[in-house]
């Protein structure tokens, strides 16, 4: 196992880190964890080196602290950092704050959780926790040893995590989504950096963006089959991830002991500034065939809203392009039912048109609405569905 700076701190964290969130199941409920596998899997992370262990109130649908604080025992808690997430959307006051952790700490058997994260901070969220006073908590906690530092994870834009990253002097880590894919998408390369300059560790979620990254398109394979040196599209995303010296610790959400034992080695392969020139190129050739793939030209910048009608079109957009270009429509559905509220879905268009004079790209809105419904809300397959 490779180990590299985390911050300010005097602690090397392991290139690798175990996240709890994508745990072997029984059958398709996520709440039954498959505990002979999953504890199999978390030994052997650990005995291989790994040394930070990461967790949430809601993953597994509240199952995976529990197992977490099951599998660390006989030794292991004392081998690695334990991460888990204030659940910020059902805080409504500062007593909140103590109310959570201490029913985290009771279902991980533990008397200190190393890293205390405010899950998923955004622009609306980081407002409410400041004002209801959660940082003061935080640093009472941390004074009385429930916790050792204060964090947070993040999901918005760039400008939003700088203001987040600005707004208190006293986090120690910042927890993105990043990947080869997402070097502009919320936090970004931009946020990345920023947040070193500042001195917080960075940990990496979403390395193979939920498993799009893995089994790619044709297209894509054919890219990486030209490399000189052969690796698997995972091990390319993790591999590019570690060569840049701001990434303190990468994140895997792993479901079976193969992506255990294979992401270990590639921690084991990795290093600062290991990637040839060529190589670099090569995924940046494969982030401009994936976004070759992309049917709808839609940039996010978001000049169709507000909707008249209520719906989200770049969210919409968004769903059915990722279906598209990772070759994973499934992954397309499951966005479309699963969180983008019905009222805001592509089936509540009705083709009125006004976004259409708004769009820079001259994307012609109204007329894609319904092939995305159809695909996503219907599950007729793409090809069916393309726009000429």
């Amino acid at each position: 196992m490779k180990y590299r700076r985390f911050g300010k701190l005097d602690w090397k964290g392991s290139a690798l880190g175990f996240g709890a969130m994508r745990l072997p199941t029984k059958g398709d409920d996520s709440s039954n964890i498959d505990e002979p596998e999953a504890m199999k899997m978390v030994h052997y992370a650990i005995d291989h080196g790994v040394n930070y262990v990461d967790t949430a109130y809601p993953y597994h649908g509240g199952n995976s602290e529990l197992f977490v604080g099951r599998a660390l025992k006989g030794g292991y808690r004392d081998k690695v950092k334990l991460a888990t997430k204030l659940p910020c959307w059902l805080v409504e006051s500062a007593d909140d704050f103590d109310k959570y952790l201490n029913e985290q700490l009771q279902k991980l058997q533990t008397e200190h959780i190393d890293f205390y994260l405010l899950h998923g901070l955004n622009g609306e969220r980081w407002p409410k926790m400041r004002d209801l006073g959660i940082m003061e908590r935080a640093e009472k906690a941390i004074a009385d040893g429930r916790i050792g530092h204060i964090c947070y994870s993040f999901h918005d834009k760039c400008e939003v995590f700088k203001q987040i990253v600005d707004a208190y002097d006293g986090w120690t880590m910042c927890q993105i989504q990043h990947n080869y894919m997402d070097i502009e998408n919320q936090a970004g390369t931009e946020g990345l950096k920023y947040a070193v300059s500042k001195g917080l560790a960075v940990v990496i979620m979403e390395p193979i963006l939920g498993g799009r990254l893995v089994n790619p398109p044709q297209p894509i394979q054919d890219l990486w089959d030209t490399a000189p040196i052969k690796r698997k599209p995972a091990d390319w995303a993790l591999q590019w991830l570690w060569n840049q010296p701001e990434v303190s610790l990468v994140l895997s959400g792993m479901s079976a002991m193969r992506h255990v034992e294979e992401n270990v080695a590639s921690a084991a392969a990795s290093g600062i500034d290991t990637l040839t020139e060529e190589e670099l190129a090569l995924v940046a050739q494969v982030r401009e065939k994936y976004e070759e793939l992309c049917p709808i030209p839609c940039t996010q910048c978001e000049y169709c809203m507000p909707c008249p009608n209520g719906v989200n079109i770049p969210r919409n957009f968004e769903a059915y392009n990722e279906g598209a270009m990772y070759d994973k429509p499934d992954h397309g559905r499951r966005v479309y039912s699963q969180w983008i509220p019905e009222a805001e879905r592509a089936s509540a268009c009705i083709q009125c048109r006004e976004c259409e004079d708004k769009c820079p790209q001259s994307i012609l809105i109204s007329e894609w609405m319904p092939w995305v419904h159809a695909v996503l809300g219907e599950g007729k397959p793409y090809e069916a569905c393309q726009m000429p």
